[in-house]
């Protein structure tokens, strides 16, 4: 079953556009991952989900329903979270607060408490650190903490954008083995990832976008195992 589905997406910053042509479909309980080199749109794109930036043309649905032209605070409502890149933080606020900011769109914010709860039981790290102001966490924890505040809204979509960026090889490693397990349990992920290899290898399908356009989708293994799509699309042959 689709949950989210993109479809002609355009956004426009003035004059200057951001993204051309995007489409996209999410299965639901499915990890997709957005590829492309810097400047192809792959944040736009999520933040357009998201509804941090209007989209200019296209369409956005998910369950069923249209999310183009609703607001961000609606949109989380509905059930979409995104984990942006740099994290974006309250760094003068602690973990825990950070983490309960998380929770604001809950219509039953009984529901916080045991969330906050899964969620230190997901990351221990942060139920130590709980508090320590975000602003003096390292890299690693900080990506750990806004994951965190993601899942605090119960996200039936966690949208994370370039979740390695920076981080060490053992720090990543970690990050993409809770990501599994929150896929085991049925969360659906779409992601924006620097690292093609990482990105094909824990995704079961993949779009390539180039210039602000979904210019090639299909398995991930497949496009793993073509040189041809590495070298022209993705600048890693």
């Amino acid at each position: 079953m689709t949950l989210l589905k993109v479809e002609n997406l355009e956004v426009r910053y003035g004059d200057l556009i951001g993204v051309a042509d995007v489409s996209l479909d999410v299965a639901e309980g499915s990890v997709v991952a957005l590829l492309g080199s810097n400047g192809a749109g792959k944040t736009t794109t999520l933040n357009a989900i998201a509804g941090v930036i209007p989209a200019s043309g296209g369409s956005i649905s998910f369950a069923g329903g249209r999310l183009d032209g609703q607001p961000a605070y609606a949109i989380v409502r509905r059930g979409i979270a995104l984990s942006p890149e740099g994290w974006r933080l309250f760094v003068s606020q602690s973990v825990e607060s950070n983490l309960l900011l998380g929770a604001t769109p809950l219509a039953d914010q009984s529901r916080a408490k045991p969330l906050l709860e899964r969620i230190y039981e997901i990351f221990p790290r942060l139920a130590e650190r709980r508090r320590q102001l975000a602003g003096t966490m390292s890299g690693g924890e900080r990506q750990m903490l806004a994951v965190g505040r993601a899942l605090m809204s119960d996200p039936k979509l966690l949208m994370l954008d370039e979740p390695s960026l920076g981080l060490a090889p053992a720090t990543v490693e970690g990050m993409y083995e809770t990501l599994a397990r929150l896929h085991r349990e049925g969360l659906t992920i779409l992601l924006a990832e620097q690292s093609v290899e990482l990105a094909l290898e824990v995704s079961e399908r993949a779009y390539v976008l180039q210039v602000g356009r979904t210019v090639m989708e299909g398995a991930s293994q497949d496009l793993a195992d073509d040189p041809e799509v590495q070298r022209v699309y993705l600048g890693t042959g």
